[in-house]
């Protein structure tokens, strides 16, 4: 029995030894020479192979995470490869530089305004061919508008001025304290058009002869109301009446929201929207975008439009002058031009808007603005005598923007109204503060036209 105890001991620890081959189990583990065998380590040529193999997959486990990022930045990489080449050879125009290039001479011409240079009271340029650029603007008129803007350090502001007669612009300046950038193109770009809409809502009911502007139109509510649902008369009396000349000075949201559902209707309302420039190439000498309205699809919708109160209806400050100025030039809308050579450029009419008679009622109703309207104080001292010994033709608008963000001051005008020399219009943009509105602007820009 100590024998066999003995043997068996021995085989157990034999047959577990680090130095030890294992056959000494061979007896009590058939098959076990195989299973040994396999788990031998290897020797020689097969040990190295073993150690390169193993070597080669830890720099490829290593390597991994290192090729994933490789593969996310390689666009990147290959981007600023592309670049660095491209900086060793002759630059050629980027696609995003071509479409930045200007696409005609009024646009070449705005982008030099800034570092054009005074020649008595007018400014010239050189453009890129070398060509000597003589502007329309008149340079006194000019400098004073932008200096009256920089000193009250408005947000955005922007100011375009036009002989109605001609379309010669006058006056083409823009500032913005927040965003200089934005000044570059303020004169092209859309923002909402507010109660100068007004304008075309009165002309579409004066061109059908559905109104004069004797025309009294009774309403219910606050006269600046901005909920059509409030708008009708009430069949039971006791109504706010106001004629259509006094509503437009003072902008009466109710007579003018009713004006375009109840009087000129939508198709009329449209069809001068259209005739006014809308949705369409209109300024094609000019890089300002196409001003829009889209159609109301109810009746609520066509009472906010023709009051003012769509904040998608958009114009470009140049196309509202330009609109100014044919109202001034008896309905003939006139192409804008900013400069002219080194002589008078003949003047091209665009198209007409309203008919001669729709034009000097729309200056009638237009003068109640200043006299007695939104624009009454920027134009009296403080014992209501006029600042300005001219007739003025004018409209206002206000609303609240997004794109800038503020409170949005438009004023239209020309003036003399009976014959008219200048039509302006002016945009501010106020934001937490406010700074000036937009008629303090037209006012600076008269007194100086008429007084120098």
């Amino acid at each position: 029995m100590q024998d066999l105890k003995h043997l068996s001991k021995k085989k157990r620890l034999s047959g577990l030894g680090f130095s030890g081959t294992g056959y000494s189990n061979k007896r009590l583990m058939p098959g076990c020479e195989k299973v040994s065998r396999s788990l031998r380590l290897p020797t020689g040529k097969r040990r190295e192979r073993l150690k390169h193999l193993l070597l080669f997959l830890a720099v490829v486990l290593a390597l991994t995470p290192v090729c994933l990022l490789a593969l996310q930045k390689a666009p990147h990489a290959a981007r600023g490869v592309t670049e660095w080449f491209g900086s060793r050879s002759d630059p050629l125009p980027k696609v995003a530089d071509r479409v930045k290039e200007p696409r005609g001479s009024f646009e070449t011409a705005s982008l030099l305004l800034d570092s054009a240079r005074a020649e008595g009271d007018r400014l010239t340029a050189t453009a890129p061919t070398g060509e000597t650029l003589h502007y329309t603007i008149q340079g006194d008129l000019q400098q004073r508008v932008h200096a009256f803007m920089a000193g009250y350090q408005v947000p955005y502001g922007v100011f375009v001025a036009i002989e109605p007669s001609t379309g010669r612009i006058l006056a083409m300046t823009s500032h913005s304290s927040v965003d200089p950038e934005w000044a570059r193109h303020a004169f092209f770009d859309l923002y909402p058009m507010a109660s100068l809409f007004k304008i075309i809502t009165a002309s579409a009911a004066l061109e059908t002869r559905r109104i004069t502007p004797q025309t009294v139109v009774e309403f219910r509510g606050n006269a600046y109301s901005e909920n059509p649902r409030y708008w009708d008369a009430s069949p039971r009396g006791k109504n706010n009446r106001m004629d259509v000349t006094h509503a437009m000075g003072k902008s009466i949201n109710p007579v003018y929201g009713r004006i375009a559902s109840d009087i000129a209707g939508k198709e009329s309302v449209m069809a001068l929207v259209s005739r006014f420039g809308f949705n369409q190439a209109l300024l094609t000498d000019t890089p300002a975008k196409e001003s829009s309205a889209g159609e109301p699809q109810s009746d609520h919708g066509l009472r906010l439009m023709g009051a003012g109160l769509d904040h998608e209806v958009k114009i470009s400050p140049l196309h509202a002058a330009v609109i100014m100025a044919a109202i001034a030039n008896g309905g003939r809308m006139m192409s804008p031009v900013l400069t002219d050579g080194s002589g008078a450029t003949t003047p091209r009419e665009l198209r007409r808007l309203v008919s001669p008679e729709t034009a000097a009622d729309l200056t009638r109703m237009l003068s109640s603005t200043v006299t007695s309207g939104t624009s009454r104080r920027a134009f009296h001292d403080r014992r209501g005598r006029p600042r300005l010994d001219v007739e003025i033709a004018a409209k206002t608008g206000s609303i609240n923007g997004a794109d800038p963000k503020g409170h949005y001051s438009w004023f239209a005008a020309f003036a003399p109204a009976r014959s008219p020399r200048i039509a302006l219009v002016a945009l501010v943009i106020n934001q937490d503060k406010w700074k000036i509105k937009a008629s303090q602007v037209g006012e600076r820009a008269l007194q100086e036209f008429f007084e120098r």
